[in-house]
């Protein structure tokens, strides 16, 4: 089946000025064009705009996934370095997930911060008695009540 760019956009769930930008930049080497200069897409281009969806949300710089696009117009030979680069690429974005996960637990942290001292009606249940700095102890009574949130800990350490 082929598809129009208006048509492939939406499948794709992009607009078609997304599909433009990728052909601009070496993206989409693999589409054919009509007599009319018209580009046409098939379920193939498809499965390949697929993988550049997800490199691009992954964070992948449009130049990097072009490259890797050209290693897949080489075919066989390339399918080491493919497999290379998606493996680091998996690797790179595990560890910013990590990061991310992390991040997450803290302003989980900072949320329940607030709640109990709204509910006490003020910040000073986490302070040092008589003082107005943080007492570390807050992060391990969070800890405390909040068991399941492990990723936290790398707070504390």
């Amino acid at each position: 089946m082929t598809y129009r760019i208006s048509e492939a956009a939406a499948k794709m769930k992009v607009a078609p000025s997304t599909l433009r930008f990728y052909d601009k930049h070496g993206l989409l080497p693999f589409v054919q064009r009509d007599d009319h200069g018209n580009r046409i897409f098939t379920d193939n281009d498809l499965n390949y705009l697929e993988v550049i969806t997800a490199l691009k949300n992954s964070g992948v710089h449009i130049d990097t996934i072009a490259e890797f696009i050209q290693l897949n117009m080489q075919g066989d030979a390339t399918l080491s370095a493919r497999y290379a680069y998606l493996k680091d690429e998996g690797t790179r974005l595990e560890a910013h997930i990590q990061t991310l996960q992390t991040q997450l637990a803290f302003l989980k942290f900072k949320q329940w911060y607030y709640e109990t001292a709204i509910a006490a009606g003020t910040e000073a249940i986490h302070f040092k008695s008589g003082t107005t700095d943080f007492d570390p102890q807050t992060k391990q009574t969070y800890l405390d009540t909040h068991p399941q949130e492990t990723l936290f800990q790398a707070f504390l350490d």
